[in-house]
């Protein structure tokens, strides 16, 4: 199946203990390109999510957005540093010594000092928040797949249209181009006709002149490779999976029949259908930037 490049997906989980919430949202990029967000409580698990997403990614400008809350009284505790307190009473004690002062030291006045208390965050169970954020983020790349599928099958019934369209043009240069040759013969007699005022025509002089002209303005060539790029694309949108890049190149193949096509058209019918077809195979281009 065909997948956009764009897409949403959200999850979250609501315990006793947290609230984790996990956003993706995506944009058209040529690689895969994963911008993660979140609290430094989970930075521990940027690889590990990274590595988790390669499942569910394939190419895409990713943005994900994880918030955390956690719920616990006791996630934070004071810890009294002992031997910071001890530093401080020696010091203030050889001061009071030396200078001959009063010393007035309490435990309420030493408590007060820098980091003889702290708060300290509590450790968390890795294994466990990890068990979670994985469900997570499984629930919200699913939503995120999902959404570029139905995209991507929107994509892929446009593009079968255009190619569809392409193809027809395709076969009305195929049918006019003989054509071109009969009449470039039948004005060249004439006019050979009408300059040697009614004298005998060299015939092979004119089938040598109409053979250079079929040789030059002869697309069958161009027609025939541009029906099998068309025809390709075609079948690479029913297979899916990700063929966004291996489309994008058989677009530029495209093209570059439409331009000798062009370059070769003595035809006004034919130039304009060869435009045609250059303004349709740039519509496809840019539909094809958008498939994974």
């Amino acid at each position: 199946m065909i997948k956009s490049m764009t897409g949403f997906g959200r999850s979250e989980s609501v315990t006793k203990e947290r609230k984790i919430v996990v956003e993706m949202k995506s944009v058209n990029h040529r690689y895969c390109d994963i911008n993660i967000k979140m609290p430094k409580k989970l930075n521990y698990f940027e690889a590990a999510i990274r590595n988790h997403l390669k499942n569910y990614i394939g190419r895409g400008k990713v943005d994900i957005f994880i918030t955390y809350e956690d719920y616990t009284e006791s996630n934070l505790y004071v810890k009294y540093n002992e031997g910071i307190a001890a530093e401080y009473v020696k010091y203030l004690g050889e001061m009071a010594d030396t200078f001959q002062l009063k010393n007035d030291l309490s435990a309420v006045a030493v408590s007060r000092f820098p980091e003889v208390f702290t708060l300290e965050e509590q450790s968390v169970n890795e294994e466990e928040i990890w068990k979670e954020l994985v469900a997570i983020l499984d629930e919200a790349a699913t939503q995120f797949v999902e959404s570029r599928i139905r995209e991507g099958e929107a994509l892929r019934k446009d593009l079968i249209g255009k190619l569809d369209g392409m193809l027809s043009m395709v076969d009305y240069i195929e049918s006019v181009s003989p054509s071109l040759v009969e009449d470039y013969r039948n004005r060249l007699e004439d006019k050979v006709k009408e300059l040697l005022d009614g004298a005998a025509i060299d015939e092979s002089r004119i089938a040598t002149e109409v053979t250079i002209y079929a040789d030059k303005i002869c697309v069958d060539e161009e027609t025939v490779r541009l029906r099998s790029h068309i025809e390709n694309t075609k079948a690479i949108l029913e297979e899916g999976d990700n063929v966004g890049r291996k489309l994008d190149f058989i677009a530029q193949e495209m093209n570059r029949e439409a331009n000798t096509i062009l370059s070769k058209a003595n035809s006004l019918d034919v130039s304009n259908k060869a435009i045609d077809l250059k303004t349709e195979i740039e519509k496809v281009r840019e539909q094809i930037q958008n498939i994974e």
